[in-house]
């Protein structure tokens, strides 16, 4: 079996477009991957392209390790975020044409399942007013569908600092989200990479009494040294990890202890196999997987792929049945979440087909993700204007 043509489709929203791939073979099977990107969608399309030519047509779908390789290293320059979620949507159909090939599960695959479900937790739900109120109700609704997990991040467009008063208004807002979901449902407190080191540790003292899972990105990501001092001062685990984009690089976040819980991207840190392989690093250091998931539903079911045989798997961010769910039409066996999980499926593959019809419905935007710009939260159409 040789590959003999990759198909990128892109769907568009406002704030994010989602680039699908198609890669098809000689013998009739197509499998799909996805990632995410914001504001590099043309770049990824480019490199696409070019790799085609390059180093995909002709390969063997089920020699997807030596074409990572190739991949990753044949163009000699550094491997950055472009090329390693163009890696990681090959890599990810690859898997796909693998499973249906053998009637398998990619789970199957990659060693079996060690669980039959794999908690979600709730992101995407608070795209409302922000005030305790209005985000107190989102709340209660995420719960009402049974989810018992969410993320959010209160802290306005906060960047390195955060006023008294902005703090007292970030506090009210989460004591209204955990009085709204009670004690029992876990609350995930995200900081985006906002903060300077003490900043976010002050911002964590307050926040403790409301009993956060975890803080995600205290600091900016390219310091290992800043995190490490705030994971020395505060109590709840400390997550990161989204925008790290190689898992070797993981090796000075392993070495340092700098946290509790590792967030790779499926989509951006070349697929389901270098995920895997990080999962079992991170398990050698005690340090629990809960994958950064800001996909659509083909991102969701490759991310799961590793979940259900991962021991150190912890949760499954879902952000599809809150922010633009209508793209979950454009795939067909899109993985749902019942009673605050996702459930095993068995079908072959990743379980799931790209509906070109559908997907022709949300044609590719000039997607726009601000996070310093007041109202981020709403994930609404830019202005055009100045």
């Amino acid at each position: 079996m040789r590959i003999t043509r990759v198909e990128p489709i892109v769907v568009g929203t406002p704030w994010r477009n989602l680039t699908y791939v198609l890669v098809h073979t000689d013998e009739g099977l197509t499998g799909v991957g996805e990632t995410r990107m914001l504001g590099h969608t043309d770049a990824l399309l480019g490199y696409l392209k070019e790799a085609e030519v390059n180093h995909i047509l002709g390969s063997d779908p089920f020699a997807a390790e030596d074409l990572v390789r190739r991949m990753k290293y044949g163009d000699y320059g550094r491997a950055g975020e472009i090329v390693m979620s163009g890696i990681a949507c090959v890599e990810t159909a690859c898997w796909d044409i693998k499973g249906k090939a053998l009637g398998v599960p990619v789970w199957q695959l990659l060693g079996g399942k060690v669980t039959d479900r794999v908690k979600a937790y709730a992101n995407g739900w608070y795209t409302t007013e922000r005030t305790p109120d209005d985000y107190a109700a989102a709340a209660r609704e995420v719960v009402a569908r049974g989810y018992r997990a969410l993320k959010i991040d209160p802290f306005g467009s906060g960047h390195f600092e955060l006023s008294h008063a902005e703090t007292l208004y970030s506090v009210s807002l989460i004591e209204a989200v955990r009085d709204a979901i009670g004690p029992d449902v876990e609350l995930m407190l995200e900081m985006h990479g906002r903060f300077s080191p003490s900043t976010a540790v002050r911002l964590a003292a307050e926040m403790a009494p409301f009993r956060p899972a975890w803080i995600e990105e205290p600091v900016p990501p390219e310091n290992l040294k800043a995190l490490r001092k705030v994971a020395g001062k505060v109590d709840a685990p400390i997550a990161t990890g989204e925008r790290i984009h190689d898992r070797i690089e993981f090796r000075e976040l392993f070495e340092t202890q700098a946290a509790d819980v590792i967030q790779p991207d499926l989509g951006h840190i070349g697929g389901i196999g270098e995920t895997r392989k990080l999962a079992a690093t991170a398990e050698t250091h005690y340090m629990l997987v809960a994958p950064h998931n800001v996909g659509g539903p083909v991102l969701t079911a490759a991310s799961l792929q590793v979940g259900f045989c991962t021991p150190n798997f912890k949760i499954l961010e879902h952000f599809n049945d809150f922010a633009d769910a209508q793209i979950k039409d454009v795939v067909k066996g899109a993985p749902q979440v019942v009673d605050g999980h996702f459930a095993l499926s068995d079908a072959p593959g990743l379980g799931v087909e790209l509906d070109l019809d559908a997907a022709a419905e949300f044609p590719q935007q000039q997607a726009r993700f601000d996070l310093w710009a007041d109202g981020w939260e709403k994930r609404a159409p830019k202005s055009t204007g100045p």
